[in-house]
């Protein structure tokens, strides 16, 4: 039996650890280094580090970010944000991530993602996938943090992504993100029935049970949560535990 995931995702801005709601509003969570050494030590399965001003203020990911955590947590790390080139992933690479993650370079130029795994290989590259209804009801991607609609549908996106060469996608449903009320698992059972790849779920955990339905109801080879960890008891170690009796195969 497969190895089922749970990876906490940190959003990074300012070189500080902060938690969105929607992607908006936020609140500052800790330093990035003092909360990955908890993950690490709590045996999280992998990090996710996304520098969400990265893009919006053209610039470059927040590399001493990634390189001090990456010397002091041995689990595989994910780093996104800003990433426009070949060049630019390399050097995030060179600093200690073991996979990239790109978004908006992915909508605007789709061929980068073709580019990126020629380069690392597929395993490494992560494209994440944002989603949220858009005025007339309908759930479409949106760029840049949510704020620019691609009109791209979610499905059909993420079939392209994995065609182009993405090795992971990481799905984020922008309505329930940070709100604490459960998966969209409507749309993660709709993406991971239309790719092969391995799909993250993500936005919405408000409790362990949501992430044990992310994967036997939505069918994610992996769960991501970040809020239930920060504003309640639950931990890594709690939500291992409730994954592992629920039947699934937890790696730790």
């Amino acid at each position: 039996m497969l190895k089922v995931r749970l990876i906490p995702t940190l959003l990074l801005k300012d070189s500080r650890m902060i938690k969105t709601k929607r992607f908006g509003e936020y609140r500052d969570v800790g330093n990035p280094r003092t909360v990955a050494k908890v993950y690490d030590a709590q045996k999280a399965d992998e990090l996710i580090f996304l520098d969400i001003a990265a893009t919006q203020e053209n610039r470059h990911f927040l590399l001493e970010t990634i390189k001090t955590v990456a010397e002091e947590c041995f689990m595989p790390l994910t780093a996104g944000g800003g990433i426009k080139n070949v060049a630019q992933a390399r050097e995030i690479l060179q600093h200690g991530a073991d996979k990239i993650a790109i978004n908006s370079a992915a909508i605007e130029t789709p061929e980068f993602i073709t580019e990126l795994s020629k380069a690392f290989g597929k395993s490494t590259v992560i494209v994440s996938i944002d989603f949220k209804k858009n005025a007339n009801q309908k759930k479409e991607v949106f760029s840049n943090r949510g704020t620019i609609a691609t009109g791209l549908d979610p499905v059909a996106w993420a079939r392209e992504v994995e065609q182009r060469g993405a090795g992971e996608i990481l799905l984020t449903s922008i309505d329930r993100e940070g709100t604490m009320t459960g998966y969209d698992l409507d749309m993660i059972s709709a993406v991971t029935g239309a790719v092969s790849i391995p799909v993250i779920a993500s936005g919405g955990v408000g409790t362990i049970q949501d992430l044990v339905d992310g994967i036997k109801i939505g069918k994610a080879s992996a769960v991501s949560a970040a809020s239930i960890f920060h504003f309640t008891d639950q931990t890594i170690f709690k939500a291992h535990s409730h994954m592992k009796q629920a039947g699934l195969a937890v790696r730790k």
